[in-house]
């Protein structure tokens, strides 16, 4: 089982976090953020991965920090959990229909790393979340655990759906890519012999 434990404190947030990425997307989510709860939840279980989280943020400025730095963390489990990288697929994709909105997402676990964020959200807030800190949230994530993770918007008008759809697609790809390919389970995926 690839697995793995972080704790992170700074002055801003209070972080611990579980992954197993060969999981049954079991989750716990409590990151002080009602809406961010969800999309962790459904990226669980759609990523069939278990994750147990809490943070203790500082909500009382705003969720930025927060969501920036659960970004953070999960990024560095992913690429802690998945150590030297032999016998992942590398790369997912995934074009997910979320009722009016279509996301395509595609991933590859390349050790360098790039966001291309090209989500149009008609709205500022979804609740109290400010919907800027999608794009926040996957730039720390990609940063961390070192993929290349591109996320675009085919379709849609509501912003619920929009993000909902984009934490479901990557989810889905990032299965897709870190799933083991047992026919090379020893090889690592790169010409190179290193991710």
């Amino acid at each position: 089982m690839r697995t793995t434990e972080i704790n992170r404190k700074t002055a801003e947030t209070d972080i611990s976090l579980k992954l197993n990425i060969d999981g049954r997307g079991i989750s716990s989510v409590k990151s002080g953020c009602g809406f961010l709860d969800h999309m962790l939840t459904l990226f669980a279980s759609h990523g069939k991965f278990d994750i147990a989280l809490t943070c203790d943020g500082d909500t009382r400025v705003d969720y930025h920090h927060t969501v920036e730095d659960i970004g953070i963390v999960l990024g560095c489990a992913f690429k802690e959990a998945l150590g030297e990288k032999k016998g992942i697929n590398r790369y997912g994709n995934m074009i997910l229909p979320m009722d009016e909105a279509l996301i395509l997402s595609a991933v590859d676990f390349s050790g360098r790393d790039y966001l291309g964020y090209a989500l149009d959200i008609p709205c500022e807030k979804v609740g109290d979340f400010d919907t800027e800190l999608c794009e926040e949230f996957w730039l720390a994530f990609v940063r961390n655990a070192q993929c290349t993770l591109h996320i675009r918007q085919l379709a849609g008008y509501n912003s619920h759906h929009i993000i909902e759809g984009a934490f479901k697609s990557v989810a889905r790809s990032i299965r897709a890519a870190v799933r083991i390919d047992f026919e090379y389970a020893n090889e690592i995926p790169s010409t190179k012999g290193v991710l």
